[in-house]
């Protein structure tokens, strides 16, 4: 899952981080319940962020195990992940359960002693249900400790608008749109064609001309030490710049910031031809866009655009006193079935792939999409991922500030100074 951002203070980071050597030695709780399948009446709480449809799911499991009572509690995003943060550095508060997203996940790794090892509780026994990828990014660094069972992913396709491809002379239908857009180079071909048969861009902003190149880089700002890397040879930050600049300069690049008001309206009456958008995006758009009912279809990225954006894992804190309850709990709510039900009804896309081979799912029509089955090009392309990307507790702030050198060279700016500058402020930002 997916939603607009706003960063964790960075105080709290120096706290956790404090707490953790300070409480590292600290007593920890037994395990009191013997889990759902027991008679030992057991109350959890779980603490989930966004529009995930899981107090439903919260419900089903109650009647289906009367001894376990659920208290569901979601928030925005940023709340969720701040109230939980803050729980953890105090060493107690903390739910027995608790939603991160992916992006968020590198920064409570820091604090795997605040959490239980799934290992431990029998995820080995459903490793395999899961995309690879996907399971190995909610391990530690060593592979010996699981932090949380898989939920959604967000893979990403090319969105386009079949009226302005068609303007431009473009294919329309996915498979030829797939063989014509396979290259970096073909995807600015593309954009040119566009760009001179209707004067419109062909991306709408320079942050998801930047993204896709970032976004399948297995390694980007930070190495797990917690080192810049952006700046070294072979960079692959320096490369996806270069790229978004290329476009740029080429002028297929729009000025519409995704999730503000002239953005939305951008989609909806298509101003621009296609969107780097991952699964999720879908369900926005046929909530948000009306107009452009009909007009859109999915394709497949080429290879080197292939990514993930977005998702969440499920953990559990180790302040729980009933520990094998609340996993007895996440695997049934995460189990392939469940993600079946998570996807018909919030569009969280599984990342158990026995899903994708369902008839529910594999028959999923999409009305806005012209009918299009877009369920399976995203499933192709979540197989198309080769791995996770490593991100570090100071991923987002130094991510922001390359990106204001991008806006800055849409504005007219030196792109060789704002890249310059940009790692002159990520290197102290990492010094801090």
């Amino acid at each position: 899952m997916k939603s607009k951002k706003k960063w964790l203070a960075t105080g709290l980071s120096l706290v956790l981080a404090f707490s953790l050597a300070a409480c590292s030695g600290g007593d920890k709780k037994e395990t009191t319940s013997e889990g759902g399948s027991g008679d030992e009446k057991v109350e959890l709480n779980f603490w989930a962020f966004g529009a995930t449809g899981y107090e439903d799911l919260v419900k089903e499991y109650q009647e289906q195990n009367p001894n376990v009572t659920i208290k569901f509690k979601s928030s925005e995003t940023a709340e969720h992940h701040d109230a939980l943060f803050t729980a953890l550095s105090a060493g107690s508060g903390a739910p027995d359960i608790a939603m991160l997203e992916v992006d968020q996940f590198d920064r409570f790794k820091a604090a795997q002693d605040r959490f239980e090892n799934l290992y431990d509780l029998g995820a080995k026994d459903v490793q395999d249900q899961y995309l690879e990828w996907k399971w190995n990014a909610g391990e530690n660094e060593g592979g010996d400790f699981l932090f949380g069972l898989p939920t959604d992913i967000g893979p990403k396709a090319l969105y386009y608008r079949t009226d302005v491809f068609e303007a431009a002379g473009l294919p329309t239908e996915p498979a030829e749109v797939e063989a014509l857009i396979n290259s970096p180079e073909a995807f600015k071909e593309a954009g040119l064609q566009v760009k001179e048969k209707t004067g419109k861009p062909f991306v709408d902003s320079i942050e998801m001309a930047y993204r896709a190149l970032l976004d399948p880089a297995v390694e980007t700002y930070l190495n797990p030490e917690g080192e810049l890397i952006m700046d070294k040879e072979g960079s692959a930050v320096k490369e996806a710049y270069d790229y978004a600049v290329e476009l740029n300069e080429a002028g297929i690049v729009g000025k519409f910031d995704m999730w503000t008001p002239e953005w939305s309206n951008a989609v909806n009456t298509g101003e621009f031809a296609a969107e780097l958008g991952a699964g999720w995006l879908k369900g926005w758009m046929e909530g948000n866009a009306p107009d452009a009912s009909g007009k859109f279809k999915v394709a497949t990225l080429p290879t080197e655009f292939a990514a993930n954006w977005g998702g969440s894992y499920i953990a559990i804190p180790s302040e729980t006193e009933n520990a094998q309850a609340a996993y007895d709990f996440v695997e049934w709510l995460v189990s392939p079935d469940n993600q079946l039900k998570s996807f018909q009804s919030n569009g969280l896309f599984p990342s158990a792939p026995s899903v994708y081979e369902m008839e529910e799912f594999a028959s999923n029509q999409d009305e806005f999409f012209g009918g299009q089955v877009t369920s399976e090009v995203f499933a192709q392309a979540a197989q198309d991922i080769e791995g996770a990307v490593y991100k570090g507790e100071k991923y987002f702030p130094v991510h922001q500030e390359v990106l204001n050198a991008l806006k800055n060279v849409q504005d007219g700016a030196d792109p060789e100074k704002e890249w310059k500058d940009a790692v002159k402020r990520a290197k102290d930002l990492v010094s801090r």
